[in-house]
């Protein structure tokens, strides 16, 4: 797999893989984005293989829309919130990869990302609301 997508960035995926719920959450927000869109990611959430899984399944959906359709990509990658700046640097920081596999791991990051952020200031908030 790709290092951080922005080496400029502190913000490191690799702990969050292991945990069992941050991997649950982040599957089904990418099913819920990519269903908004008519595309069904399904596989079965062996948890010691998901990453990979899920990898490789969306790695296969990007190579198809790539292929045949890349203003529904283009779509999709707006709703996700992946700008075509991240995507154009990530595919020239590392060219041993193809572009469905630099999308594929840019997406499983910022829906990581999402979920983390929002675990975070849900905690947050009801921290505050229990100190008041």
């Amino acid at each position: 797999m790709l290092p951080t997508p922005n080496p400029n960035e502190p913000f490191d995926i690799e702990p969050f893989k292991a945990e069992h719920e941050v991997i649950r959450l982040t599957v089904e927000q990418i099913k819920k984005d990519f269903g908004m869109f008519g595309l069904d990611i399904d596989f079965p959430l062996n948890m010691d293989m998901v990453y990979l899984d899920l990898f490789r399944e969306l790695e296969y959906q990007i190579s198809g829309l790539l292929a045949s359709n890349v203003q529904k990509l283009s779509a999709l990658l707006y709703q996700i919130d992946l700008s075509e700046k991240t995507i154009l640097a990530s595919w020239e920081a590392h060219p041993e990869f193809t572009h469905s596999q630099v999308i594929a791991e840019l997406v499983i990051y910022r829906e990581l990302k999402k979920i983390l952020f929002r675990s975070y200031y849900k905690n947050y908030k009801l921290k505050d609301i229990a100190d008041e």
